[in-house]
C-alpha cells in the first residue's frame, strides 16, 4: 500500500485498529505514523508493530493520506486543531474520527472548512477483528477517501455507510453500546444457572459459550433471527416455556426497546 496513515491516539480502539491495519495488509508499518503522548503506549506500539511513534503532530511530516483520529470525545476538541494545517495544504488527507458523539459539525470547527472529514463509530469487537463500523462523510469527503476509509475500518470489522448523520444516535444505542447489552445477558443467564442449581463457573461457561455460540450461528446463517428462534423452539417444550416468559407483555422487547431509547437520547445529548 502506498498510501500513509497518520493514527492519533494509540489507546484500546487505536491500537486496535493499528493491529487490524497491519495484520489484513491494509496498511504497511512503514506507511503509518501514530502520534501518541503516553510514553509508555507509544513504546508498546513501537515493539508490538514496529511502527514509528511520536508524541506531537510534527511527527507526522509530509500529508498523509489519511488522519485517524482515535481519542476519547472529551479531549478531541483540543487534539484537532494542530491538524487543521493540513485541510488547507496542497494534498489535503480525509480525517477520520472515531470519537463518540462528535459531530461532523464540531470535527469541522477544529479542521477547517475545508477539511474532508469522516465520522464513524465502531464498536469493541474491533479488538478481535469481529467489529462493525457505521460511518458518515461530509460533502468534501471524495469517492477515493471513502474507499480508504471503507479499507481501514473494514480491518476490524464490517463496515455500513450511513446517508444521513441523524442516524448515528440510533447506530451508537444499537451497535456501539450493544455489546454491553451481550455481556449483560452472559452475567444474567450465568447467575440464573448458578441459582437453578448450577456451579457458578460451569455456569458461567456454559452462558459464554452459548451467548458467542448463538451470534456466530446468526451471523454466519441466511435465516433472520425470528427464524433461528423459532428453529429451537418445539411447541410446549422447555424452550417454549422460557420464551413465554422473555416475551411476555413486561418482557425482553419492551426492555430492550426502552433502553435502546435510553441511549439514542444520551447520545444526542451528548453530541448537542
Amino acid at each position: 500500500m502506498t498510501d500513509r496513515v497518520a493514527l492519533v491516539g494509540g489507546g484500546r480502539m487505536g491500537g486496535a485498529l493499528l493491529a487490524g491495519w497491519l495484520s489484513g495488509g491494509a496498511a504497511a508499518a512503514e506507511d503509518v505514523v501514530v502520534v501518541e503522548p503516553a510514553a509508555g503506549t507509544a513504546e508498546t506500539l513501537r515493539r508490538a508493530h514496529g511502527v514509528r511513534v511520536g508524541d506531537a503532530p510534527a511527527a507526522i511530516g509530509e500529508a498523509p493520506a489519511a488522519v485517524v483520529f482515535a481519542v476519547k470525545p472529551q479531549a478531541i476538541g483540543g487534539v484537532l486543531p494542530p491538524y487543521a494545517a493540513l485541510a488547507a495544504g496542497p494534498r489535503p488527507p480525509v480525517f477520520l474520527s472515531i470519537a463518540a458523539g462528535t459531530t461532523l459539525a464540531a470535527l469541522a470547527r477544529g479542521l477547517g472548512a475545508r477539511a474532508a472529514i469522516v465520522r464513524a463509530m465502531p464498536n469493541t469487537p474491533a479488538a478481535i477483528g469481529r467489529g462493525i463500523t457505521a460511518a458518515c462523510a461530509n460533502s468534501r469527503v471524495s469517492p477515493d477517501m471513502t474507499a480508504l476509509c471503507t479499507r481501514l475500518l473494514a480491518a476490524v470489522g464490517e463496515v455500513e455507510w450511513l446517508d444521513d448523520e441523524g442516524a448515528m444516535d440510533a447506530v451508537t444505542a444499537v451497535s456501539g453500546s450493544g455489546p454491553a447489552y451481550a455481556f449483560l445477558l452472559i452475567e444474567c443467564l450465568a447467575d440464573a444457572g448458578a441459582a437453578a442449581g448450577l456451579e457458578p463457573a460451569l455456569a458461567q461457561r456454559l452462558a459464554r459459550a452459548t451467548v458467542a455460540g448463538a451470534g456466530a450461528l446468526a451471523t454466519r446463517s441466511e435465516d433472520s433471527a425470528a427464524a433461528l428462534r423459532r428453529n429451537v423452539t418445539s411447541p410446549g417444550g422447555t424452550t417454549a416455556a422460557a420464551l413465554e416468559v422473555l416475551m411476555g407483555e413486561n418482557g425482553l422487547a419492551p426492555l430492550m426497546t426502552e433502553a435502546v431509547r435510553a441511549a439514542a437520547r444520551r447520545s444526542r445529548a451528548l453530541s448537542a
